[in-house]
C-alpha cells in the first residue's frame, strides 16, 4: 500500500531497481512494443502505482500522465479503461491534478462517460470529482456533463458508479460547496 523511501529500500533490495528506473523502463516498453496485450498491462500496472503518493512525483517526471491522457483516445477499451483508472488514481494530488488539466485531461475524461465499460465510467467520474475546483467547473459542470452524471447517480446499473455520482451531483450541482465561484 501507501510507503515511503525507506520501506521502497528495503523491498527493492541489494540488486534491485530503484522505483524511478523501474517505472522509466515500464514506459519505454509500453513506447517500444506493438502488441496490445502488452500495451494493457504494461498501463494497467502503471495504473496501480498511482494509488502511491510515493510515486506521484515520479509518474510526473516520466510523463506517464500524458501517457495515460494518450490512452482515452485509443480504440482498445482496455487501454482507455485503463488510462483512466490511472488517471483517477492520481489526480487527487494538486500537482498532478494541474497536469492533467494543463494537459486537455478533462475534455478526455468527459468523452469517457459514453464508455459502456463500468470501470472506465466509475473512474472517470471519480477524477472529475477531484479535478471540480472553481477554474474548472465551468467545463465540468457544462450541462450535459451534468446530465450524464445525474443519468448514473439515477441509475439501477452499476451500485459503485451509482454512488460515486450521487457524491458528485451532491458536491458540485445539489450542494454547490466548491465549484460555485
Amino acid at each position: 500500500m501507501f510507503s515511503n523511501e525507506g520501506r521502497q529500500k528495503e523491498r527493492t533490495g541489494k540488486y534491485g531497481t530503484p522505483r524511478v528506473e523501474y517505472l522509466q523502463e515500464l514506459v519505454t516498453e509500453f513506447q517500444q512494443t506493438v502488441s496490445e496485450e502488452a500495451k494493457e498491462q504494461i498501463v494497467a500496472h502503471l495504473a496501480n502505482f498511482g494509488y502511491d503518493p510515493l510515486n506521484y512525483e515520479y509518474l510526473r517526471q516520466l510523463h506517464v500522465l500524458d501517457l495515460f491522457l494518450d490512452c482515452l483516445t485509443e480504440p482498445n477499451e482496455k487501454l482507455v479503461e485503463f488510462g483512466v483508472g490511472g488517471i483517477s488514481n492520481c489526480c487527487p494530488d494538486p500537482a498532478n491534478a494541474a497536469a492533467i488539466v494543463s494537459s486537455g485531461g478533462i475534455p478526455l475524461l468527459v468523452s469517457c462517460l459514453s464508455s459502456a465499460v463500468e470501470n472506465t465510467v466509475l473512474s472517470t467520474i471519480t477524477s472529475l470529482y477531484y479535478l471540480c475546483t472553481p477554474s474548472t467547473s465551468k467545463e465540468i459542470l457544462d450541462p450535459l456533463v451534468v446530465e450524464a452524471i445525474r443519468g448514473f447517480a439515477n441509475s439501477d446499473a452499476n451500485c459503485r458508479s451509482r454512488n460515486v455520482a450521487r457524491a458528485f451531483i451532491e458536491k458540485f450541482v445539489d450542494g454547490r460547496r466548491l465549484c460555485s465561484k
